[in-house]
């Protein structure tokens, strides 16, 4: 427990930090979430203007260093890689081995094998 003035005032300090990092944090999964179920759900209008809103939150998270602006880039990188898998038609991106893929499409393929 904090004694002095100054350590009792970080740890008042480091509380309201901490729920502001955690509120930026949840709103960029609501957003992530949003974006991911416009994917699931083939619609790539709606896919476009989740992306560009979460990109958004993401990089003012960053600016803010709630998260890294690697990590920030990383996810809008990944993002979009999913969004540009859609518009190509070429299905679903899954995370595979560290790798993203693309998902198989028929049962038969050599891929879908392997």
């Amino acid at each position: 427990m904090a004694h002095s003035l100054s350590a009792k005032k970080r740890v008042r300090q480091n509380e309201k930090r901490r729920a502001r990092n955690r509120f930026r944090k949840t709103l960029v999964r609501d957003d992530v979430k949003g974006f991911m179920t416009a994917v699931a759900g083939g619609d790539i209008a709606k896919a476009e203007a989740e992306l560009k809103k979460t990109v958004s939150r993401l990089d003012k998270t960053a600016a803010k260093h709630t998260i890294h602006k690697n990590a920030a880039a990383r996810k809008r990188s990944r993002l979009t890689l999913r969004l540009n898998a859609l518009k190509a038609g070429k299905g679903p991106v899954t995370k595979v081995g560290g790798k993203v893929k693309k998902t198989p499409k028929a049962a038969g393929t050599k891929a879908a094998t392997a």
